[in-house]
């Protein structure tokens, strides 16, 4: 395969970018010439894609408004590096392809899509104007690659040309995330978790998407019945979303037994943590914090939204969205099968996440669909 270049915003923490890192790096490592451009320098995983291999440049973006430069500089890479395939993450990288692209004759444009529904009220003029031009130019594309069978369908019902569209799941470092025994204990230890209480956790950002109400409603069911037992809730977001959310779990009469933490960079360890990680989500496409808690043989609850019950499978509990008394009664029932009852489920989510969604599966599935 001749070389590939893909185009993101910045390598900050996200879902998104984790794949990318995973994604170049994987194809590096199977013989592919892959380079990767960002908007902006710099970003929490610069250095560990570095470390894969991958050539990292970028743009030097210095605001929203900073385009003609930016375009300018964008156009000069490309002809430095005349790429066969140009790969771009998520809308506005997508667009930017397909501009830029006109400037490298023969160069393959391929779009990665990553959502599986859009609240675009939510979202500012700009946002909405870019997801109707994405919209327009999705035929002229080469390809496009939807990381969940949900965001296949969303785009398809969006106008997306359903025969450009291949799905290709996220790929979990089923190496990195594995069980660590010694970070449970640090990190419950950190959070005050007594040994014989049940932790459930939540690992996401912090957006109203992320189900966080139903969650801490869901908490306050259960304590009723079940008082020994502690909530994590993980993610980085908005401060004043997270203070409401802090004042929820008082009112709800919970605030002394939940904690709460940003994303850190011991998640293998925070989701060891946890007894029972949950996603109470209602817009999702593919849920990494599901699969990556599988791999940490953490059992599953989760919300029937995306390809998060396909990701389950049969090794976890699925209810509806926004439910907080089905929600309740899936961690009971899970709690109600014992340690050991939870730990072979725990083996079979690792083996269902190994078998079906690695690094390597995401990589040769790639090499497949550029050819």
């Amino acid at each position: 395969m001749k070389r590939v270049l893909f185009l993101i915003r910045s390598l900050e923490i996200g879902g998104a970018q984790r794949q990318l890192v995973e994604l170049a790096g994987g194809l590096h490592k199977h013989g592919v010439s892959v380079g990767v451009v960002t908007f902006y320098p710099g970003g929490a995983l610069l250095q560990e894609l570095r470390a894969t291999g991958v050539s990292v440049a970028n743009l030097g973006k210095r605001g929203r408004w900073d385009m003609l430069p930016f375009f300018v500089r964008l156009i000069r890479i490309l002809h430095q590096e005349q790429p066969a395939v140009l790969y771009g993450f998520m809308p506005v990288a997508n667009l930017i392809t397909m501009l830029a692209g006109l400037s490298v004759p023969g160069v393959q444009i391929v779009w990665g899509v990553r959502a599986s529904t859009e609240y675009l009220s939510h979202h500012d003029w700009l946002s909405r104007l870019t997801a109707v031009i994405e919209r327009a130019l999705a035929r002229f594309t080469d390809r496009i690659i939807a990381n969940s069978e949900a965001g296949r369908a969303y785009h398809v019902e969006q106008g997306f040309p359903i025969q450009k569209i291949s799905v290709i799941p996220n790929g979990i470092d089923t190496e990195r995330f594995r069980f660590d025994a010694a970070g449970r204990h640090r990190v419950r230890a950190e959070w005050g978790v007594k040994e014989d209480e049940m932790l459930i956790g939540i690992a996401a950002r912090l957006d109203p998407m992320k189900g966080y109400e139903t969650f801490l409603e869901a908490a306050a069911l259960l304590v009723q019945s079940r008082p020994n037992v502690r909530f994590a809730c993980v993610g980085e977001g908005v401060l004043t979303y997270r203070e409401k959310l802090v004042g929820l779990g008082r009112m709800l009469g919970i605030a002394d037994r939940v904690s709460w933490a940003e994303i850190r960079h011991d998640m293998p360890a925070v989701y060891s943590a946890f007894d029972i990680a949950s996603s109470s989500s209602y817009g999702e496409g593919f849920s990494n914090a599901v699969a990556e808690a599988m791999s940490c043989e953490r059992p599953c609850v989760v919300t029937d939204v995306g390809d998060s019950a396909s990701i389950v499978g049969e090794t976890g509990r699925v209810v509806p969205a926004r439910d907080a008394v089905a929600l309740a009664k899936a961690w009971t029932e899970l709690q109600e099968v014992g340690a050991d009852g939870r730990q072979e489920i725990g083996h079979r989510a690792r083996r269902r996440i190994v078998d079906l969604f690695s690094v390597r599966n995401m990589v040769m599935q790639t090499m497949q669909v550029l050819g």
